[in-house]
């Protein structure tokens, strides 16, 4: 499949060292908007938009988790950047770890937040895209949106949860449940230890979605890859605990 042109915006100092920052499916790049102004200080960000997603194209499915890392490696190639530095959120994390398997000269440092080896079977990815393609966005929205955020901020802040609970219900159907279905089998153990770059796994403490046992497997299978649990956050802890996220990810990306 020809690579899809994502989206993409490029902020910070010019001439600066590139951090890319993939969002987890069903965010669009603002779910980056934390990690701004710290990133900012002393590096270039790069952010995109999977398919479907923000003013991403939609191509008609299905696709693989490769087609979807190889639109991430084309916006690289047209910005001329050969090696920058990444930090992945959810499966978004998953492109990542496809292209410092198949790329590895294209990565300098890797920070992985909520991610895992492999999707776990009940999750039922496979469903959320049937029923996508039956009745809708909106017929998930609650089971997609759910594990993004603790009760806590729900109670407390709730204009985050609804601003994230819009952003997704404008999301292309047909290219959301094409990357369900890509990613409802996704089993990258074998990918894992092929790994080579300075790596940095963070999982959240109340993660539904991938609870914190998923970032240490994946962790243990890097070689050197160092592991961190942020509490007080669910699914979407570079949100919900943006302190702590980003003291970790300046020291690793951006120190």
């Amino acid at each position: 499949m020809a690579l899809i042109p994502l989206q993409y915006q490029l902020d910070g100092p010019k001439h600066a060292p590139v951090v890319l920052l993939v969002p987890p499916f069903g965010t669009k790049m603002s779910v980056w908007e934390p990690q701004m102004p710290e990133l900012t200080r002393n590096r270039q960000v790069l952010r995109v938009n999977h398919r479907g997603h923000g003013f991403s194209p939609a191509p008609e499915g299905p696709y693989s988790v490769e087609d979807l890392a190889l639109d991430i490696l084309g916006v690289l190639e047209e910005r001329g950047f050969s090696r920058v530095s990444a930090v992945g959120a959810g499966f978004g994390g998953s492109l990542l770890l496809w292209i410092a398997a198949n790329s590895p000269r294209t990565l300098e440092r890797l920070a992985l937040l909520a991610g895992t080896p492999r999707t776990p079977a009940m999750h039922r990815w496979d469903r959320i895209a049937a029923r996508v393609r039956g009745t809708g966005l909106d017929s998930v929205t609650a089971d997609v949106v759910l594990p993004w955020f603790t009760p806590d901020l729900t109670d407390d802040r709730p204009e985050v949860a609804a601003r994230f609970t819009e952003d997704f219900g404008g999301i292309d159907a047909g290219a959301f449940a094409s990357i369900c279905d890509a990613v409802s089998g996704l089993d990258q153990r074998n990918l894992v230890a092929e790994v080579r770059v300075p790596t940095m796994v963070v999982s959240a403490a109340h993660d539904p979605l991938l609870p914190p046992g998923h970032g240490r497997r994946l962790a243990d299978g890097i070689s050197g890859a160092r592991f961190e649990v942020v509490s007080g956050a669910a699914h979407l802890l570079g949100v919900e605990r943006a302190d702590r996220v980003n003291e970790l990810l300046v020291e690793h990306v951006a120190a």
